[in-house]
Order: structure tokens, then sequence, then C-alpha cells
């Protein structure tokens, strides 16, 4: 079983390389979400993700191009950063999802109830040179 969250979060790695925006967006498409079945993302993630696949595959290819390809070649780089961006974005959706704190969380005291806020002297930040 594919993990979406870890497909998500290795799509957004891909997309902060330092390589052009456009091939930064064709393999973290290619990489990491191209095989992702669309019924594994929750249902927050199915429309946002429906974009990004129209973006990245509504262009029809030239002879010896995938549509992949072809899309990304004839987006603008705004386009693409756009495009980048929703991935992004979708990524946050599922962390959201997968990392929310349940409502029966237990919260831990990190001080003492003898120590009032005025008492607490924070600790200090030392700069090296």
């Amino acid at each position: 079983m594919v993990n979406t969250w870890e497909c998500f979060h290795s799509a957004a790695l891909e997309l902060v390389r330092s390589t052009p925006i456009k091939q930064r967006l064709v393999a973290a498409y290619r990489r990491h979400l191209a095989l992702l079945p669309e019924d594994q993302l929750p249902n927050e993630a199915r429309e946002p993700f429906d974009q990004v696949l129209r973006c990245l595959r509504g262009v029809r290819p030239l002879p010896g191009e995938d549509a992949v390809a072809a899309s990304v070649r004839k987006m603008s780089n705004q386009q693409a950063d756009e495009c980048a961006a929703l991935i992004v974005e979708i990524f946050g959706v599922m962390c959201r999802i997968n990392f929310a704190p349940s409502r029966s969380t237990t919260v831990v005291q990190l001080h003492s109830v003898d120590c009032a806020p005025a008492d607490y002297e924070a600790p200090a930040l030392v700069a090296h040179n």
C-alpha cells in the first residue's frame, strides 16, 4: 500500500531543489505522484490533486513526448510555480490530517505549578562567534 503522506513529502522535497521549476515539477510528479491512487487520498485533498493532474496532463503531446512533458513545456514559469505551490498545499493538508492532535490529547505541564510566570527566567541565548 502506498503511503500518501510519504509521496507528498517526497514531492515537496523534490520541489525545493535548485534545478529550474519546470524540471522540479516534472520530477516531483513522475517520481512521487504519478502512481498515487486517488482513492487513497483524503477527501480534502482530492479536488486539489485533480487540479494538479489537469495541469500536468492537460496538453496533447507531440510525437516522442508524454502529456506531462507537453503540459509543463506549455506552462509559463508562473503557472509552474502555482502548480508546485498546490502540491505543497496538498502536503500541508496531509500533514494536518495525519498529525493533528486528537481531542483526547493529554497536556503535559512543563513547569512547576508553584512557579508563577513572573518567577520564570528564560535561559540566556549565547552567541558563538
